[in-house]
């Protein structure tokens, strides 16, 4: 089967080599080299990648990784398909479709190297572009509610509901973790999907101050950086995760987490996907195809998308 993937020396790319706004320092690469498998590593023809606000950070040099050097390509996730594996990997395949989260060398060109254990089997059910859009947001939702406490009864707010990570929240807090209710912020014109992805209680947030409601909740889910505010809303004993706020004193009861690269969380997660009790959330204006990545990473900046940017198809 190796035999049917001809895999050529250089790929398109797109590459930064200075810190900078996308628009000013990315560029689009013909001749970058394909990155060389290492140890445990299977390398990825990528077929679909999505963006996250870290990608922008990264690419601003706001959140630089230890070790991490330039030129660097951007983006963390994708789906795939596996064109070639180092001897040590165990489950996966040449001819296998994959989504997950590439650590190393980047998403935003045709080929990336990623760990086997960062990868899992796309779902069936899921287009190469829905399953891109998943692996960071989905894994940093789950990992949050996990680390929070949130149990079948309890009740869930969900800060930012309409963003990438926030839909799904909503979703895995009843579907996965059966949350007995969950409200969700978003502004007015989103009130809709929130509801559509199952919140009791969408609240728009131009308009109402979540934090004077008479209701309280055993979790607050802080997607946007307002844990000042989030803890005003929880009941005595409960617990605020907070995603977008890394660097500062929390005030308690909240904490920050960060979400990791596991397949093994998106392996227990399929059977959700597969059934379509958990659906990807992919803004209407994507998918952006892989010319305008600038324009992906500018509208994912204006702060409005609704889901996930994604990036397919790439060529």
């Amino acid at each position: 089967m190796a035999a049917n993937f001809v895999i050529p020396a250089k790929m398109k790319a797109w590459v930064y080599r200075e810190h900078g706004n996308a628009a000013d320092v990315l560029g689009l690469d013909p001749e970058l080299e394909v990155p060389e498998v290492q140890e445990g590593q299977v390398l990825v023809k990528v077929l679909a990648a999505a963006l996250n606000p870290i990608d922008t950070h990264r690419v601003t040099g706001v959140f630089q990784l230890p070790g991490f050097s330039l030129p660097a390509v951007p983006g963390y996730d994708l789906a795939g398909i596996v064109v070639k594996v180092d001897r040590k990997v165990k489950e996966l395949k040449v001819g296998d479709e994959v989504f997950g989260i590439a650590d190393e060398h980047g998403t935003l060109a045709e080929y990336t190297a990623v760990k086997e254990s960062s990868l899992a089997l796309k779902p069936k059910k899921l287009s190469f572009a829905e399953s891109a859009s998943l692996p960071l947001a989905i894994q940093t939702a789950h990992g949050g509610l996990e680390r929070a406490g949130l149990c079948p009864g309890m009740s869930l707010l969900v800060l930012g509901g309409a963003g990438g990570v926030g839909t799904l929240a909503i979703q895995l807090g009843k579907e996965v973790f059966g949350a007995a209710r969950v409200a969700a912020t978003c502004s007015t014109g989103k009130l809709d999907l929130m509801k559509s992805l199952g919140a009791d209680l969408a609240i728009d947030y131009t308009k109402v101050n979540f934090e004077d409601l008479p209701e309280k909740f055993d979790v607050v889910y802080d997607a946007v950086g307002q844990s000042e505010r989030a803890v005003k809303a929880v009941k005595p004993g409960g617990s605020v995760v907070t995603i977008a706020e890394h660097n500062k004193t929390l005030p308690p009861p909240a904490f920050s987490f960060i979400g990791k690269s596991d397949g093994s969380t998106l392996e227990k997660l399929n059977p959700f996907l597969e059934s379509r009790k958990v659906k990807p959330v992919i803004d209407p204006k994507s998918p952006f195809p892989f010319t305008q990545a600038i324009e992906a990473f500018s509208y994912l900046q204006t702060g409005r998308a609704a889901g996930k940017v994604v990036i397919h198809p790439i060529p």
